[in-house]
Protein backbone atom coordinates (compact mmCIF):
# COMPACT_ATOMS: atom_id res chain seq x y z
CA UNK A 1 0.00 0.00 0.00
CA UNK A 2 1.71 3.05 -1.25
CA UNK A 3 1.88 6.03 1.41
CA UNK A 4 2.60 9.68 -0.20
CA UNK A 5 2.87 13.30 1.46
CA UNK A 6 0.39 15.85 0.75
CA UNK A 7 1.38 19.30 0.06
CA UNK A 8 0.94 19.77 4.46
CA UNK A 9 2.73 16.49 5.05
CA UNK A 10 -0.10 14.80 5.78
CA UNK A 11 0.62 10.73 4.97
CA UNK A 12 -2.20 9.39 2.17
CA UNK A 13 -3.01 6.06 1.32
CA UNK A 14 -3.95 5.00 -2.23
CA UNK A 15 -4.73 1.40 -2.79
CA UNK A 16 -3.73 -0.33 -6.17
CA UNK A 17 -5.53 -3.09 -7.39
CA UNK A 18 -6.44 -4.77 -11.01
CA UNK A 19 -4.30 -5.25 -14.18
CA UNK A 20 -3.37 -4.14 -17.53
CA UNK A 21 -0.75 -2.09 -18.78
CA UNK A 22 -2.31 1.00 -19.19
CA UNK A 23 -1.91 4.03 -16.50
CA UNK A 24 -4.34 3.50 -12.90
CA UNK A 25 -7.50 5.20 -13.23
CA UNK A 26 -7.60 7.36 -9.65
CA UNK A 27 -10.87 6.82 -7.79
CA UNK A 28 -12.47 9.23 -5.48
CA UNK A 29 -14.35 7.96 -2.73
CA UNK A 30 -17.80 9.54 -1.36
CA UNK A 31 -19.86 9.03 1.73
CA UNK A 32 -18.73 12.10 2.43
CA UNK A 33 -15.13 11.21 4.14
CA UNK A 34 -15.14 7.49 3.67
CA UNK A 35 -12.84 4.90 3.04
CA UNK A 36 -12.22 3.75 -0.13
CA UNK A 37 -12.73 0.32 0.56
CA UNK A 38 -16.40 0.38 -0.15
CA UNK A 39 -15.71 0.98 -3.76
CA UNK A 40 -14.67 -2.80 -3.70
CA UNK A 41 -13.38 -3.70 -7.38
CA UNK A 42 -15.99 -1.49 -8.51
CA UNK A 43 -18.32 -4.35 -9.92
CA UNK A 44 -15.38 -6.05 -11.90
CA UNK A 45 -13.89 -2.69 -13.41
CA UNK A 46 -10.26 -3.80 -11.38
CA UNK A 47 -10.60 -6.97 -14.03
CA UNK A 48 -10.41 -4.58 -17.26
CA UNK A 49 -8.00 -1.41 -15.89
CA UNK A 50 -5.73 -0.97 -12.77
CA UNK A 51 -7.74 0.78 -10.34
CA UNK A 52 -5.76 3.04 -7.78
CA UNK A 53 -8.48 3.82 -4.62
CA UNK A 54 -7.33 7.01 -2.29
CA UNK A 55 -8.35 6.91 1.12
CA UNK A 56 -8.59 10.63 1.50
CA UNK A 57 -7.46 12.70 4.34
CA UNK A 58 -8.13 11.40 7.84
CA UNK A 59 -10.22 8.35 6.49
CA UNK A 60 -8.89 4.30 6.02
CA UNK A 61 -5.61 4.44 5.61
CA UNK A 62 -4.72 7.99 5.33
CA UNK A 63 -3.18 10.15 8.04
CA UNK A 64 -5.47 12.59 10.36
CA UNK A 65 -4.43 15.95 9.17
CA UNK A 66 -3.13 18.57 11.81
CA UNK A 67 -5.17 21.06 10.61
CA UNK A 68 -9.19 19.90 10.96
CA UNK A 69 -10.15 22.55 8.29
CA UNK A 70 -8.11 20.60 5.69
CA UNK A 71 -11.20 18.21 5.28
CA UNK A 72 -13.09 20.86 3.44
CA UNK A 73 -13.89 19.56 -0.11
CA UNK A 74 -11.81 22.40 -1.87
CA UNK A 75 -8.95 22.25 0.61
CA UNK A 76 -8.45 18.49 -0.77
CA UNK A 77 -7.64 19.45 -4.80
CA UNK A 78 -4.08 19.56 -3.70
CA UNK A 79 -4.54 15.85 -2.68
CA UNK A 80 -5.28 14.46 -5.85
CA UNK A 81 -2.55 16.50 -7.90
CA UNK A 82 -0.30 15.04 -4.76
CA UNK A 83 -1.33 11.80 -6.24
CA UNK A 84 -0.97 12.06 -9.78
CA UNK A 85 3.00 13.37 -9.61
CA UNK A 86 3.48 10.42 -6.97
CA UNK A 87 2.35 7.91 -9.74
CA UNK A 88 4.12 10.24 -12.42
CA UNK A 89 1.18 10.64 -14.44
CA UNK A 90 1.58 13.81 -16.87
CA UNK A 91 -2.17 12.78 -17.17
CA UNK A 92 -4.25 10.41 -15.99
CA UNK A 93 -8.40 9.36 -16.15
CA UNK A 94 -10.20 10.18 -13.17
CA UNK A 95 -13.38 8.69 -11.61
CA UNK A 96 -15.20 9.69 -8.57
CA UNK A 97 -18.62 8.91 -6.72
CA UNK A 98 -21.06 11.07 -5.21
CA UNK A 99 -18.82 13.78 -2.58
CA UNK A 100 -15.92 12.34 -4.21
CA UNK A 101 -17.47 13.16 -8.03
CA UNK A 102 -17.67 16.89 -6.08
CA UNK A 103 -13.78 16.50 -5.47
CA UNK A 104 -13.28 14.93 -8.83
CA UNK A 105 -15.10 18.20 -10.61
CA UNK A 106 -13.14 20.88 -8.14
CA UNK A 107 -9.89 19.15 -9.16
CA UNK A 108 -11.00 19.40 -12.90
CA UNK A 109 -12.20 22.98 -13.00
CA UNK A 110 -8.35 23.77 -11.22
CA UNK A 111 -6.15 21.34 -13.97
CA UNK A 112 -8.93 20.62 -16.66
CA UNK A 113 -5.83 19.33 -19.17
CA UNK A 114 -4.39 17.02 -16.65
CA UNK A 115 -7.35 14.54 -17.39
CA UNK A 116 -7.70 12.14 -20.22
CA UNK A 117 -11.20 10.78 -18.94
CA UNK A 118 -13.45 12.12 -16.18
CA UNK A 119 -16.06 9.02 -14.92
CA UNK A 120 -18.63 10.95 -12.27
CA UNK A 121 -20.49 8.22 -10.76
CA UNK A 122 -23.92 9.11 -8.82
CA UNK A 123 -22.12 12.62 -8.59
CA UNK A 124 -23.40 14.72 -5.64
CA UNK A 125 -24.71 17.82 -7.68
CA UNK A 126 -23.36 20.22 -4.84
CA UNK A 127 -20.30 21.18 -6.22
CA UNK A 128 -21.83 22.49 -9.80
CA UNK A 129 -25.05 24.05 -7.35
CA UNK A 130 -28.08 21.91 -8.78
CA UNK A 131 -30.27 20.34 -6.53
CA UNK A 132 -33.21 17.78 -6.57
CA UNK A 133 -36.21 18.97 -5.47
CA UNK A 134 -37.71 17.37 -2.61
CA UNK A 135 -40.93 16.41 -4.90
CA UNK A 136 -38.58 14.78 -7.35
CA UNK A 137 -36.75 12.35 -4.50
CA UNK A 138 -40.11 11.49 -3.72
CA UNK A 139 -41.49 10.76 -7.08
CA UNK A 140 -38.46 9.17 -7.44
CA UNK A 141 -38.57 6.76 -4.10
CA UNK A 142 -42.18 6.26 -4.83
CA UNK A 143 -41.32 3.56 -7.21
CA UNK A 144 -40.18 1.30 -4.38
CA UNK A 145 -43.44 1.83 -2.80
CA UNK A 146 -44.29 -2.40 -3.04
CA UNK A 147 -41.44 -3.51 -1.21
CA UNK A 148 -42.06 -4.08 2.72
CA UNK A 149 -39.65 -1.88 3.78
CA UNK A 150 -40.93 1.56 1.97
CA UNK A 151 -43.25 2.56 4.58
CA UNK A 152 -41.10 2.83 7.17
CA UNK A 153 -38.09 4.42 4.93
CA UNK A 154 -40.82 6.96 3.12
CA UNK A 155 -41.85 7.89 6.53
CA UNK A 156 -38.32 8.42 7.37
CA UNK A 157 -37.82 10.86 4.74
CA UNK A 158 -40.13 13.15 5.92
CA UNK A 159 -38.38 13.58 8.89
CA UNK A 160 -34.98 13.94 7.36
CA UNK A 161 -36.66 16.44 5.27
CA UNK A 162 -37.71 18.78 8.20
CA UNK A 163 -34.34 17.87 9.87
CA UNK A 164 -35.51 15.91 13.39
CA UNK A 165 -34.33 12.32 12.15
CA UNK A 166 -32.87 10.25 14.33
CA UNK A 167 -29.96 7.18 13.80
CA UNK A 168 -33.27 4.74 13.59
CA UNK A 169 -34.95 6.95 10.81
CA UNK A 170 -31.48 7.03 8.83
CA UNK A 171 -31.23 2.92 9.22
CA UNK A 172 -34.97 2.81 8.15
CA UNK A 173 -33.94 4.82 5.35
CA UNK A 174 -30.92 2.72 4.46
CA UNK A 175 -32.64 0.53 1.64
CA UNK A 176 -33.24 3.76 -0.85
CA UNK A 177 -29.61 4.09 -1.56
CA UNK A 178 -29.61 0.47 -3.18
CA UNK A 179 -31.70 -0.81 -5.97
CA UNK A 180 -31.98 -4.05 -4.46
CA UNK A 181 -31.99 -4.45 -0.61
CA UNK A 182 -30.78 -7.95 -0.66
CA UNK A 183 -28.04 -9.64 1.76
CA UNK A 184 -25.21 -7.71 -0.59
CA UNK A 185 -26.64 -4.23 0.48
CA UNK A 186 -26.97 -4.85 3.81
CA UNK A 187 -23.84 -6.00 4.05
CA UNK A 188 -22.26 -3.37 2.14
CA UNK A 189 -24.18 -0.84 4.25
CA UNK A 190 -23.24 -2.24 7.80
CA UNK A 191 -19.76 -1.63 6.95
CA UNK A 192 -20.94 2.29 6.67
CA UNK A 193 -19.96 3.54 10.10
CA UNK A 194 -16.61 2.25 10.71
CA UNK A 195 -15.63 3.43 7.33
CA UNK A 196 -16.91 7.10 7.64
CA UNK A 197 -15.43 10.21 9.64
CA UNK A 198 -18.07 12.03 10.63
CA UNK A 199 -16.85 14.72 11.95
CA UNK A 200 -14.88 15.32 8.78
CA UNK A 201 -17.61 14.62 6.65
CA UNK A 202 -19.16 17.60 8.49
CA UNK A 203 -16.70 19.86 7.24
CA UNK A 204 -15.83 18.25 4.08
CA UNK A 205 -19.38 20.18 2.41
CA UNK A 206 -19.01 23.62 4.69
CA UNK A 207 -19.64 26.86 3.82
CA UNK A 208 -16.96 27.84 1.39
CA UNK A 209 -16.53 24.40 0.01
CA UNK A 210 -17.77 25.27 -2.90
CA UNK A 211 -18.30 28.33 -5.89
CA UNK A 212 -20.82 26.82 -8.13
CA UNK A 213 -20.93 29.31 -10.54
CA UNK A 214 -17.32 29.76 -11.64
CA UNK A 215 -17.36 26.09 -11.19
CA UNK A 216 -19.89 25.36 -14.01
CA UNK A 217 -17.80 28.14 -16.22
CA UNK A 218 -14.23 26.64 -15.39
CA UNK A 219 -15.80 23.11 -16.77
CA UNK A 220 -15.77 24.48 -20.27
CA UNK A 221 -12.59 23.81 -20.76
CA UNK A 222 -12.53 20.25 -19.68
CA UNK A 223 -11.49 18.81 -22.98
CA UNK A 224 -11.17 15.15 -22.09
CA UNK A 225 -14.63 13.16 -22.54
CA UNK A 226 -16.61 12.89 -19.76
CA UNK A 227 -19.28 10.44 -18.70
CA UNK A 228 -22.09 11.28 -15.71
CA UNK A 229 -23.35 7.41 -14.45
CA UNK A 230 -26.78 7.81 -12.59
CA UNK A 231 -28.78 4.90 -11.02
CA UNK A 232 -32.96 4.95 -12.64
CA UNK A 233 -33.69 5.07 -8.96
CA UNK A 234 -31.00 7.52 -7.47
CA UNK A 235 -33.23 10.10 -5.72
CA UNK A 236 -29.28 12.26 -4.68
CA UNK A 237 -28.22 12.11 -8.13
CA UNK A 238 -31.11 11.95 -10.44
CA UNK A 239 -31.13 11.04 -14.09
CA UNK A 240 -32.40 15.10 -14.37
CA UNK A 241 -29.45 16.16 -12.66
CA UNK A 242 -27.16 13.88 -14.06
CA UNK A 243 -28.43 14.85 -18.08
CA UNK A 244 -27.77 18.46 -16.61
CA UNK A 245 -24.20 17.20 -15.60
CA UNK A 246 -22.89 16.42 -18.99
CA UNK A 247 -24.18 19.43 -20.25
CA UNK A 248 -21.60 21.52 -18.43
CA UNK A 249 -18.92 19.79 -20.40
CA UNK A 250 -18.17 19.87 -24.44
CA UNK A 251 -17.85 16.32 -24.31
CA UNK A 252 -20.33 14.83 -21.57
CA UNK A 253 -22.78 11.88 -21.63
CA UNK A 254 -25.08 10.98 -19.38
CA UNK A 255 -25.55 6.87 -19.09
CA UNK A 256 -28.51 6.07 -16.66
CA UNK A 257 -28.53 2.25 -15.46
CA UNK A 258 -31.95 0.75 -15.15
CA UNK A 259 -32.97 -0.61 -11.60
CA UNK A 260 -29.82 1.01 -10.28
CA UNK A 261 -29.66 3.16 -7.38
CA UNK A 262 -26.58 4.98 -5.43
CA UNK A 263 -24.10 2.27 -5.66
CA UNK A 264 -24.80 0.92 -9.08
CA UNK A 265 -21.80 -1.26 -9.35
CA UNK A 266 -23.62 -3.38 -6.97
CA UNK A 267 -26.99 -3.38 -8.46
CA UNK A 268 -25.56 -4.40 -11.80
CA UNK A 269 -22.44 -5.22 -12.19
CA UNK A 270 -22.41 -6.04 -15.75
CA UNK A 271 -24.17 -2.87 -16.89
CA UNK A 272 -21.68 -0.79 -15.09
CA UNK A 273 -18.70 -2.45 -16.10
CA UNK A 274 -19.90 -2.51 -19.58
CA UNK A 275 -20.60 1.38 -19.34
CA UNK A 276 -17.70 2.59 -17.18
CA UNK A 277 -15.16 0.15 -18.50
CA UNK A 278 -16.54 0.77 -22.22
CA UNK A 279 -15.47 4.59 -21.04
CA UNK A 280 -12.09 4.16 -19.91
CA UNK A 281 -10.95 1.79 -22.29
Amino acid sequence: MPIFSAPDGTALAVHLSGTGAEPPVVCLPGGPMRAGGYLGDLGGLSARRRIAVLDLRGTGDSEEPADPATYRCDRQIEDVEALRKHLGLERFALLGHSAGASLAVRYAARYPRRLTRLALIAPSPRAVGFDVPPGERRRIMARRAGAPWFPAAAAAYESIVAKTATRADWAAFAPLYYGRWDDAAKQHQAGEPAQRNGAAARIYNSAGAFEPETTRAALGAVTAPVLVLAGELDWIASPAVAGRFAALFPDGHAVVLPGAAHYPWLDDAAAFGSAVGGFLA
